[in-house]
């Protein structure tokens, strides 16, 4: 049809999309990754605000701890957040992963819980209950709830009867009208989750990993880029193009930054991880996240680590699924990187 808009905007794609980055280096990090701060929005800390974490609960397995804690993020702002710590004999410090929910209700999800906190004694869903994987292979997990999922929703959505209802449209609408986004809102709360993780004894703080799935993966991405504490970072059900998934779909409006891509495509900005070790992991039958765009992506941070000459810090696994969490290779690699330091 004439009228139809689809050729204007695949032209505006390619006039603001840069291609001219000759060399992947620190240089290029510095120019790119402060702007794609900023984009996220600002978020702060007031001066006198303090963590001041409380112990909400704690339950005992035969094999890990299980404590849930809230802390303050910031001004008006608490979050509750799940740690898991294996039991062992040895008293040495332990490797820590943040590990990041996408859509569903909440970090109960990552945790083998139900939404109404009962045990998961059937089929895990999509997130494969990947916390309990990570703290059974001997590392501290820390699974925040992320704003806007399961407790933290917006009161007008705590009503409903679907438990994986979310208050992520109201939210990233009202802060988009305000200069921030409801992506750098979430990666701010992960930097201050770290903040807490760091300061536990059994933490090691030199070994701090991320994982994220789905949304979580964006935020894992995005926290990695900007706070160098996370020394190995998991991305599974996310890495893409832009252009390839947020852009080829309605997504949930806490996938988009304003203006991001005149700074630069999805694996240029998850590339600015680089040299730091990097796994990304995808279903080949995801149709959120489509494996084609996933080989194009990767192509690109393939780059970026040969320039800075950590091809080895870069790995992947495409397995035979859909839009979901794998787990196969990519917790293994986490725990070898974490363990290498």
């Amino acid at each position: 049809m004439m009228w139809d808009p689809g050729q204007y905007i695949e032209k505006l794609y390619h006039q603001t999309v840069r291609n001219d980055t000759e060399t992947y280096n620190e240089e290029w990090k510095q120019n790119l990754k402060a702007p794609f701060q900023k984009s996220m929005g600002e978020f702060s800390i007031p001066p006198q605000e303090k963590l001041k974490p409380a112990l909400l609960e704690k339950v005992e397995t035969d094999d890990y701890k299980q404590l849930r804690v809230e802390i303050t993020t910031t001004e008006s702002l608490k979050a509750p957040v799940y740690v898991l710590i294996p039991k062992r004999k040895e008293k040495t410090k332990l490797p820590v992963v943040l590990a990041l929910h996408g859509h569903g209700y909440g970090s109960k999800e990552v945790i083998g819980m139900n939404s109404d906190g009962t045990e998961n004694l059937e089929e895990p869903g999509i997130h494969k209950n990947f916390a309990l994987e990570l703290v059974r292979k001997g590392m501290i997990v820390a699974a925040p709830e992320m704003i806007g999922f399961g407790d933290r929703k917006l009161a007008e959505d705590r009503h409903s009867n679907l438990p994986t209802v979310n208050s992520c449209f109201s939210l990233a609408s009202q802060l988009l009208l305000m200069g921030k986004t409801l992506p750098g809102l979430r990666v701010f709360e992960c930097r201050r989750v770290l903040d807490y993780i760091s300061s536990l004894d059994e933490v090691d703080p030199e070994r701090i990993g991320c994982m994220g799935f789905s949304g979580g993966g964006l935020v894992a991405a995005f926290t990695s880029v900007l706070d160098l504490r996370i020394k190995a970072t998991v991305i599974t059900g996310y890495t893409n193009t832009f252009k390839g998934s947020i852009m080829a779909r309605r997504h949930c409006l806490d996938n988009y930054i304003p203006g991001i891509l005149q700074l630069a495509e999805m694996p240029e900005l998850i590339g600015l991880i680089a040299p730091r070790p990097l796994f990304i992991e995808a279903g080949t039958r995801d149709h959120l996240f489509p494996i084609r765009q996933v080989e194009e992506a990767l192509k690109t941070l393939n780059e970026i680590y040969q320039d800075f000459d950590r091809r080895d810090a870069l790995a992947h696994h495409f397995f035979k699924g859909n839009h979901e969490i794998c787990g196969d290779q990519s917790i293994d690699w986490l725990l070898e990187m974490l363990n290498k330091i």
